[in-house]
C-alpha cells in the first residue's frame, strides 16, 4: 500500500506542485488540508507538478476536522522542526500518513502538542537556517519510508 503524504493549509503553489510530482514518482497519494495559499489551477502549480498532475492520487479537505473526521484511526506521523526525535527513528508502515505543516510557521501548537509522541524532525547540521523547503523535506521523508519498507 502507499504511503501518505499531507499537507497542512499549503501556501506555496511551486512547493505543492513539486510534491504533487514526487508523489506520483513514488506511488503516494496527497492530501490537501485547506485552506490554501493558491488556487488548485494555478499554472505555478501546474508548472511544478509538469503533466503530471492529472495522473495524481490526490484528496483535498475543507479543514483539518474533515481530514481527522476521515483518517483519525490511520498511523499519522507529524513532522516540525520542533520534533525531538529524528525522522529515521520512524517505524514506516504500509499506509502511514506523513504530516507537514504550512510553508510560513508549521503545523499549529494545539496540533504538535496533541501529538507529540508522533512529532519528528528532520536534523540540520547547521545553526544558520530553521528549516528545509517544504517539498524537500517530504522528498527526504517519502523516501527513507520506501527505504525502509523495501
Amino acid at each position: 500500500m502507499p504511503l501518505n503524504i499531507v499537507l497542512f493549509e499549503p501556501e506555496i503553489p511551486n512547493n505543492t506542485g513539486n510534491i504533487g510530482r514526487l508523489a506520483l514518482a513514488t506511488g503516494s497519494n496527497l492530501h490537501l488540508v485547506k485552506p490554501f495559499g493558491f488556487e488548485l489551477d494555478d499554472k505555478r502549480l501546474k508548472r511544478a507538478g509538469l503533466d503530471y498532475w492529472p495522473h495524481i492520487s490526490l484528496f483535498t479537505y475543507e479543514n483539518i476536522e474533515e481530514f481527522y473526521k476521515q483518517h483519525n484511526d490511520k498511523n499519522l506521523v507529524y513532522f516540525s522542526s520542533h520534533g525531538e526525535k529524528n525522522h529515521w527513528s520512524i517505524d514506516y508502515k504500509d499506509d502511514m500518513y506523513l504530516i507537514f505543516g504550512k510553508e510560513s510557521v508549521g503545523l499549529p501548537k494545539e496540533i504538535l502538542q496533541n501529538n507529540s509522541d508522533k512529532l519528528y524532525k528532520i536534523p540540520l547540521f547547521s545553526s544558520k537556517i530553521r528549516s528545509l523547503n517544504l517539498a524537500n523535506a517530504v522528498g527526504v521523508t517519502i523516501y527513507e519510508g520506501l527505504r525502509q519498507l523495501g
